[in-house]
């Protein structure tokens, strides 16, 4: 077994007895072993040396071993210590206990009796290291796990809010807010590509220069989003290699998201950090939730508005032909005012030529008949019309 990772200091001032542990029972084993010879030196050194155990004589020159033990105790230090006791001297051992000693050793005495203590010893640093790393692992994977559902319960949030606007200022919006959330970013903004150009249009924007806002609803570019809309794929860039493009101005670190629909990219969502921080995988992901719902917001309302106008013509028809049909029938009864006195005015007369026509012969009465049935017909026509 390879011990190279644990450190051992001895706190001595007897050369046999530091000779004995250091160099003859420990050092062999590959042991990391420091020595130093007073409890003064020993406080000092275990600041820098970060020992795993420490051995030290009850009997040492100015402050002694117990003096160490209360000194370890009051800076809140929990290195085990083995104390170095002669024979006879029980009763210093018992105090050495009392103060939090955690093993001891009487000299003289072998060096398997050495190891076995020293590995006693360490074999409880283990279990209580193997412990705290456990706690750790637990706590991270707790705080990773309320991390994961804060971001969830964001992105439902967000797409919740996103989904449910159909004002196209307000989406978008409401869009880059969720993506500069979501990312931890400074500024951002929302590209959207033109119905009849190929440019991209700045549609909303947060945190940036007036010089730049200015610029909202006008064709606009970052120097590189075009790169990422001619792959279709996320970029996420920080530092050195971002400064060759013009959205350095803005800050040290960028993720750009592109929006699609059926794989055409119809807008780039871009964060911006200040700092050079990069964006990580957890969050490229979120963004791309944020921006697949931002794309079917887009197209949503796209369809919405597209169905407005279609229900405006639809109902512009209505009324123009609500209008015509009242002008016809507006025409039509002038008509009949005009054309009734007239009709009834030929009856009249083709019925006094009946009466008073006594030189007419039967076939020119038939056709007055005729006639005036046929003025009776029209004129019925009209009125009930």
């Amino acid at each position: 077994m390879n011990y190279t990772a644990e450190r051992i200091l001895i706190v001595d001032n007897n050369p046999e007895i530091v000779d004995v542990i250091a160099r003859q029972a420990l050092q062999p084993l590959g042991y990391q072993v420091e020595i130093v010879h007073s409890a003064a030196m020993a406080i000092q050194q275990v600041a820098h040396f970060f020992p795993d155990v420490i051995i030290t004589n009850l009997t040492l020159p100015g402050l002694s071993g117990k003096d160490l033990l209360v000194a370890l105790s009051s800076q809140g230090l929990d290195t085990p210590v083995i104390v170095i006791s002669e024979k006879g001297k029980e009763g210093e051992v018992i105090q050495a206990f009392r103060l939090g000693a955690t093993d001891y050793l009487y000299w003289p005495t072998r060096e398997a009796e050495i190891v076995s203590s020293v590995e006693r010893v360490l074999k409880q640093v283990r279990t209580h290291r193997e412990r705290e790393d456990l706690v750790q692992q637990l706590y991270q994977t707790n705080q990773d796990l309320q991390k994961r559902v804060r971001e969830l319960t964001t992105i439902f949030a967000i797409g919740k809010a996103i989904t449910s606007i159909s004002d196209q200022t307000s989406l978008h919006e409401k869009i880059v807010e969720g993506g500069i959330y979501i990312a931890e970013a400074d500024c951002g903004w929302l590209l959207l590509k033109s119905d009849q150009r190929k440019e991209f249009i700045l549609s909303a924007a947060r945190h940036l220069p007036k010089s730049i806002t200015d610029r909202l609803h006008h064709p606009w570019d970052d120097g590189i989003s075009a790169l990422v809309s001619i792959s279709g794929e996320t970029l996420t860039i920080h530092g050195d290699p971002l400064k060759r493009f013009k959205i350095s101005q803005f800050g040290k670190a960028a993720l750009v998201t592109p929006l699609k629909a059926n794989k055409v990219v119809i807008g780039l969502l871009v964060v911006v950090r200040k700092t050079a921080k990069p964006f990580n995988k957890s969050t490229q992901e979120l963004m791309e939730a944020v921006a697949d719902y931002a794309s079917i917001s887009l197209i949503n309302s796209r369809y919405f508005r597209v169905l407005e106008e279609r229900a405006r013509s639809l109902q512009i028809a209505v009324e123009t032909a609500q209008s015509n049909e009242h002008q016809k029938e507006e025409q039509l009864a002038n008509f009949n005012y005009q054309i009734l006195p007239l009709l009834n005015e030929a009856m009249e007369m083709a019925a006094a030529l009946l009466i008073e026509g006594k030189k007419l012969d039967d076939a020119q009465r038939s056709q007055l008949h005729t006639l005036q049935d046929k003025l009776q017909k029209i004129s019925g026509k009209l009125l009930n019309d």
